[in-house]
């Protein structure tokens, strides 16, 4: 009888109790897909992140000291190198899989000589364009300049990663000496000379562009530095620092060992460097601050928007439901003056009142997790380019949400059936 009277209110008040549903669903399906994005992002945002430029610099320990000290660069200080063969290391550490992308580099002082016998000073850059490795775990990867350049605007082509006649020149120094794709120009290095051919001209909008990047293979045997680097840029996606992360990169010997496990198993920038120093004999890996910091300031944002809209998509489920429920009861007050005149307890009047809402909502609330998942789905795919997992502890918090919203939501309308006078309202007062 109970579940006949409530349906029955239901299909009388259809047209309300489906603006109910389409203002329960709007909100759900907006609140899903952001809770879904909240859980989901941090590591999306880090990996779009990750495709402006390296968040880690790593140097010989003697060539980091001297620049922390005087400011003394490779360049112009005494040379110290680190290994190439190293290198592959950095992919088996404990955050291995955060590591995105690293190349390294071989910078040098030359001159080039151009067709034209224009002669001009400049730092030449041997580095991975695009390597195939074989790591010692056995799996195998692809890395180098182009993927971890990928902004970096090319006219020409990038040469392959074996090419020992083919560099790319910065914008800047092609510009000032009117250099071409297609010209041919020599090299000279402590007296040894080599002839190349530009296939490209880049486009960074930094230093960059006042360099030559050729095949790291080429300048190490141009320069008599087989098997020599003097740096490794490195790109991986990192836990926003805190306080421990703060500590522990001031010196994380003095931590208790129970935070030195939460931070070496965290994976904080500076975690991650450590770790780094650990596989790459004689290093010191630099976090560049400013990129590391601006990732962790971005996604902090991005997720406090996410919860702002949330909020906000839930405040106007819950005033839209007070005014439609508000509207409702008055239109139906003679009829529940009338249950109470007959004997009927507010509490009862209240029980029924409330099955009514909170069935139409969760129906409401069914209909807009399905159009969150998909929503979620799509700015997804359109933002960042992969699907978003539904995590199980979005249905749980989406429901108690929906019921917190069916509940205040009607709050203004039960204080109006409380103070509801029978003998009034049947007189038409």
């Amino acid at each position: 009888m109970f579940l006949r009277m409530v349906l029955g209110a239901i299909w009388r008040q259809k047209k309300k109790f489906g603006l109910i549903i389409l203002t329960v669903m709007l909100a759900t399906s907006l609140a899903q897909a952001m809770l879904m994005m909240l859980l989901d992002v941090g590591d999306k945002i880090n990996q779009e992140l990750k495709t402006y430029g390296a968040n880690i610099n790593v140097l010989p320990k003697d060539a980091s000291l001297l620049s922390d000290l005087y400011g003394i660069s490779e360049l112009n200080g005494a040379k110290a190198y680190l290994s190439e063969e190293e290198v592959p290391k950095i992919k088996t550490i404990f955050w291995a899989y955060n590591i995105m992308d690293f190349t390294p580099h071989l910078k040098e002082n030359a001159m080039i000589i151009t067709d034209n016998n224009q002669e001009k000073k400049i730092v030449v850059n041997g580095t991975w364009f695009k390597k195939k490795l074989q790591l010692p775990t056995g799996e195998a990867v692809t890395t180098g300049l182009i993927p971890l350049k990928s902004w970096w605007k090319i006219k020409g082509n990038w040469p392959e990663d074996n090419s020992e006649t083919e560099i790319v020149i910065g914008g800047k120094i092609a510009k000032n000496m009117n250099i071409s794709i297609g010209d041919k120009l020599q090299l000279s290095i402590n007296h040894q000379i080599a002839n190349y051919q530009i296939s490209g001209i880049i486009d960074s909008g930094d230093e960059a562009d006042n360099q030559l990047f050729l095949n790291l293979a080429s300048l190490q045997k141009l320069s008599g530095l087989t098997s020599k680097i003097s740096s490794i840029e490195v790109s991986a996606i990192t836990t926003p620092d805190n306080e421990l992360s703060r500590r522990a990169a001031r010196n994380p010997s003095l931590l208790s060992v129970k935070d030195w496990e939460t931070w070496y198993c965290t994976a904080y920038v500076s975690s991650i460097s450590y770790q780094i120093e650990e596989v790459i004999t004689n290093s010191k890996a630099k976090v560049i601050r400013q990129v590391a910091e601006s990732e962790g300031t971005i996604l902090n944002k991005t997720q406090l928007l996410m919860i702002l809209i949330t909020l906000l998509s839930l405040l106007s489920a819950t005033l839209g439901i007070t005014s439609i429920v508000t509207t409702s009861m008055i239109e139906r007050r003679q009829e529940i003056a009338l249950i109470k005149a007959l004997g009927a307890s507010s509490s009862a009047i209240i029980r029924r009142f409330l099955t009514e809402i909170v069935l139409v909502g969760l129906l409401g609330g069914a209909l807009g997790m399905f159009v969150g998942y998909g929503l979620a789905q799509v700015i997804g795919t359109q933002v960042f380019g992969v699907s978003i997992a539904l995590k199980p502890e979005v249905v749980p918090i989406v429901v108690s949400l929906v019921l917190m919203v069916i509940i205040l939501g009607s709050l203004q309308a039960i204080k109006l059936l409380l103070g509801l006078k029978p003998a009034e309202v049947l007189h038409g007062r």
